[in-house]
């Protein structure tokens, strides 16, 4: 899978994208990441990218035509444009998108094989690139610097997904992958490791019966109760 990244800072991007997991999955072919800066569009001795809002107001505002021809150039790229169209998603990260969640990350890693993420920065993006973008994706309802953080955390959710990343059972029993009964997803449940005891506190003996059954039943009433509580605490904002 390719991900292509339109962004003013690719610096923030790289040192995340060169570590861990996404390194080897790269490294492996399995994940292509391409970073293009958004400048390189811009013309003229300062290579201005944004301007001031029609009607005033704080803040500057990204230029839609230097979006529009960063764009044009990863959608004229050889590799890209071999790529099926119903294959290929444009997302505009933006705090007005659908909030991003684990099955929208799974939505992503099976239906498309390129997807390009526009990083917004400033006050805003001008508002007619929202018409040349396929969808909108927000992390959630707080307000970030700009769209490299998101972009770094979609990359990440969905690349965890694809084929051969990580060992197929992880993403599997992982929160809100894991599911009770009814179908419901549910948060992951707790893990122990050495040592046995830790200033008095132990590793549940069931977690050392070697009974599946009974190992299997109680992870599954520890993720019930751990997402019933986290969604008590969702309504205070005490953190």
């Amino acid at each position: 899978m390719r991900f292509d990244i339109l962004t003013l800072f690719p610096d923030m991007l790289r040192g995340p994208l060169e570590t861990s997991i996404l390194k080897r999955a790269q490294n492996a072919g399995l994940l292509e990441v391409q970073l293009h800066d958004i400048r390189d569009s811009a013309t003229g001795v300062h290579r201005q990218v944004d301007d001031t809002p029609y009607g005033g107001g704080a803040g500057m505002v990204l230029k839609v035509d230097i979006l529009v021809d960063a764009l044009d150039k990863v959608l004229s790229d050889p590799q890209v444009a071999a790529v099926p169209p119903k294959r290929r998603r444009i997302i505009l990260l933006t705090p007005q998108g659908k909030r991003f969640n684990q099955p929208r990350a799974h939505y992503l890693a099976e239906s498309y094989d390129q997807v390009t993420l526009i990083c917004g920065h400033y006050e805003g993006f001008d508002e007619r690139i929202r018409s040349m973008v396929d969808s909108q994706i927000s992390l959630g309802d707080f307000v970030l610097t700009g769209g490299e953080l998101p972009a770094l955390v979609i990359v990440d959710a969905v690349a965890r997904l694809l084929p051969e990343v990580i060992k197929k059972e992880s993403p599997e029993e992982e929160s809100f992958s894991l599911r009770d009964a009814f179908g419901s997803a549910l948060l992951e449940y707790p893990h122990y490791t050495r040592p046995l005891t830790f200033r008095d506190e132990t590793v549940p003996e069931v977690l050392l019966s070697g009974n599946h059954a009974q190992i299997a039943a109680w992870r599954l009433e520890r993720a019930q109760e751990r997402t019933s509580q986290a969604q008590k605490d969702e309504h205070q904002l005490e953190v």
